[in-house]
Order: C-alpha cells, then structure tokens, then sequence
C-alpha cells in the first residue's frame, strides 16, 4: 500500500520555526516530483512548495519565498519543509503530494499521492 504520512506540524507563535515531514512509503518516490500543499479553512488547496527528484529544481510560491524550504533524502523516501518567520496567514493543513512525471506542476489535479495532512497553527 503507498502511502504518504506527514508529521511535525503544531502550534508556534508568529516568527517562530516548524519543520513538517512526509515519510513515503509502499514504494519509491526516488524519481517523483515531491510537493507541499496548503489549504486553509474555506480556501483552496495551494501549492507551496516543490522539488524535482535530484533536487535541481524547486519551486515556492511568493508568499513562502525567502522563508520555507523544501529539501529531500531520497535514501529515506522522506520529504521536508523547514519553515521559518512563520505568520499567522501560514496556519493551515500541510499536505505532501508525490507526481511521478520529472517537471513541477500547481495543479493538485496531476499529484497522484497524497498524504492525510497535519495542521500547522501560527498564534501568539
């Protein structure tokens, strides 16, 4: 069975650090296009962040650009984002979503996998 499960997310005060973590597994997502997606209460899910399987490209939206990272350990099927300077806007349900072709794309339409999700709240 494949799947995607996300942790580290939680509660931290606005400035503040959380880094989120999606372990795959079922198989491998070494040559899969990984990405974060957000989705906050009564709004559309949204891209924040992707990588290309050797890491040579990544993409961030510019609300997250110059604060998140997306980085990945390809021995351990695993994907990251380390987020700093968080805000209050940043408060939402943190997905990881896995595209098997090499390019980056933001429609949630071409992600086959998905994980449950794990809910980052940003207040002081």
């Amino acid at each position: 069975q494949v799947m995607l499960v996300e942790s580290g997310g939680g509660q931290v005060q606005p400035g503040g650090s959380l880094r989120v973590s999606c372990a795959a597994s079922g198989r491998t997502f070494n040559r899969d296009t990984m990405a974060w997606f957000r989705q906050a209460s009564g709004k559309e899910r949204e891209l924040v962040a992707a990588i290309t399987w050797s890491g040579s490209r990544t993409y961030y939206a510019d609300s997250v650009k110059g604060r998140f990272t997306i980085s990945r350990d390809n021995a351990k099927n695993t994907v990251y984002l380390q987020m700093n300077s968080l805000k209050p806007e940043d408060t939402a349900v943190y997905y990881c979503a896995a595209d098997p072709r090499s390019s980056i794309t933001i429609m949630t339409s071409e992600y086959n996998y998905w994980g449950q999700g794990t809910q980052v709240t940003v207040s002081s």
